[in-house]
């Protein structure tokens, strides 16, 4: 008996002395990677948490547009953009924002808010929220800039719908030649507006 409790002190205290070299290192990665775990899952909540809000304050834009109530509209906008800017609700607001303003003949809002569209949202929504951009620019007699907006890169998907765009801006300029090869080269992308784009052509005096 006497052996084995000369024995177990032994393990004791190598186990003290191998606390004392390693016990805060091995303290500090326990910690670390709790708190790592407790980060991840604050941050999936923080997320979530986010995405909710966001969506009832899209809610509240929708509503907004339905009624045309511009000043709600612009403020929901607003918030979405301010608080919410990682979500994707944000840059859907900013488009329905911007197309209400578009409408009510306020180019000025409508191209901060598509402009921060274009800044902020990715993929598709970004690519959908230049065309509009340009749209305005084209609208409000900013030709570069509109063509700026159209020389971005952008996703394949949108190749014809940019190039008919890019037609237009360049016909509004007088460019009659380009905008003939921009539609012509939007018809070869298999645009989905192909009798559109033929009318246009006819109308500068060639056809497809």
């Amino acid at each position: 008996m006497a052996h084995y409790d000369l024995e177990e002190q032994e393990q004791i205290d190598t186990l003290k002395t191998w606390w004392k070299m390693y016990g805060n290192l091995v303290t500090g990665v326990v910690v670390a990677a709790s708190l790592g775990v407790i980060g991840w899952q604050g941050w999936n909540w923080y997320q979530r948490n986010q995405v909710a809000q966001a969506s009832a304050i899209y809610g509240v834009l929708e509503q907004a547009v339905a009624t045309n109530d511009v000043q709600k509209t612009k403020a929901a906008a607003g918030e979405l953009a301010e608080k919410y800017g990682r979500t994707g609700y944000a840059a859907l607001g900013a488009l329905l924002a911007a197309k209400q303003s578009f409408e009510a003949g306020d180019l000025k809002t409508a191209r901060v808010q598509l402009t921060w569209a274009t800044e902020n949202a990715r993929d598709e929504v970004r690519d959908l929220a230049r065309l509009r951009l340009a749209a305005v620019l084209l609208d409000d007699k900013a030709f570069d800039e509109a063509l700026k907006q159209l020389d971005a890169a952008h996703a394949a998907a949108f190749d014809a719908r940019f190039l008919e765009m890019k037609g237009d801006v360049l016909v509004a300029q007088g460019k009659k030649p380009e905008a003939r090869a921009a539609y012509k080269a939007a018809l070869d992308k298999g645009g989905a507006g192909g009798e559109l784009l033929r009318q246009k052509l006819d109308n500068l005096g060639e056809s497809a």
